[in-house]
């Protein structure tokens, strides 16, 4: 008998810059794929309130403005707090529907201790809250909104269809940040991203080849139009395509194959069942932590 999960992977956009809206937008597209089977249910990078792309806030080298402050204010504002009522209101729902659940998220201090932001994934499961992973680096111009991760959040949390994990975006162009999560046993190897690059998924397929994992990758579908043409910046835009994210979310099995996708240029549901024997299988002639690793040779370790 196969060793079955279904997978369902959301490519869509928020409703921008709007937390109650997005939630809500949220809830019923979980409940959708969960109608269609799903057990594995993920969103892409930063979803929840949006990945504000092509804004400046403002900023340039050596100064800031206060019409940018305010656009970051209003990003802050509909951003999730850890702990908070909307990590509350998800766990809920991963509990009711028995699923697994990963969703990205701009993440703010539950606690209210300081205001830097963070690109956080969050994972759910039947049990509620699993916890999160915050990214380690974030790329360029997202350094203005987002802060860096300590590393203490290079998670891995246990399913019964093996250790589900996440790095975000560009953090798997960094072999060692890859590595660390080889070297934790993952299977489900999350990736929401903003990267809608054909040659992104040249990156994908080889790190579900090198990892011998499943790779289930979440991009947006983004329209111009989506924006709220009342922030502060927004003329930033004037310039740029009408797509603004024309997607790419794809499902690879551990050969490097598509399972499923990927998705461009429009919203939609990828849903694939896998066959998780594939992981085992795939390490019959290169498994990067087991045999085709040289540890009298090499030394890894993670601060």
């Amino acid at each position: 008998m196969k060793n079955l999960l279904k997978i369902a992977v959301i490519q869509d956009a928020p409703v921008l810059f709007d937390l109650q809206k997005t939630m809500e937008k949220t809830l019923w597209l979980t409940r959708e794929a969960a109608e269609m089977g799903a057990k594995l249910i993920v969103f892409p990078e930063s979803f929840i309130p949006c990945y504000p792309r092509g804004l400046t806030f403002g900023m340039v080298v050596g100064s800031r403005t206060q019409a940018g402050r305010e656009d970051f204010m209003r990003y802050y504002q509909n951003s999730v707090a850890v702990p908070g009522e909307e990590v509350d209101t998800l766990a809920a729902l991963s509990k009711e529907l028995g699923v697994f659940l990963s969703i990205g998220v701009t993440e703010k201090n539950g606690h209210g201790l300081d205001g830097t932001l963070h690109c956080s994934n969050l994972f759910f499961g039947p049990e509620g809250y699993l916890g999160r992973h915050r990214k380690l680096k974030p790329t360029a111009a997202e350094r203005v909104i987002w802060g860096e991760d300590d590393g203490s959040t290079l998670t891995v949390v246990d399913t019964p269809y093996g250790k589900m994990g996440s790095l975000i975006c560009w953090e798997n162009y960094m072999p060692l940040a890859r590595m660390a999560m080889y070297s934790k046993g993952v299977n489900l190897y999350i990736v929401p991203t903003a990267d809608q690059r054909e040659v992104y998924q040249a990156t994908l397929r080889h790190i579900a080849f090198e990892g011998r994992c499943f790779v289930i990758t979440s991009n947006q579908y983004v329209e111009k139009s989506m924006y709220p043409t009342d922030l502060k910046y927004y003329d930033d835009l004037k310039e740029l395509p009408e797509v603004m994210c024309r997607g790419g979310s794809c499902i690879i099995d551990p050969y490097g194959e598509y399972v499923a996708g990927p998705l461009f240029d429009k919203a939609g549901i990828l849903v694939a069942e896998v066959d998780l024997d594939q992981i085992v299988q795939s390490k019959f002639d290169w498994d990067p932590v087991g045999h085709y690793n040289r540890p009298e040779l090499f030394k890894f370790e993670v601060k």
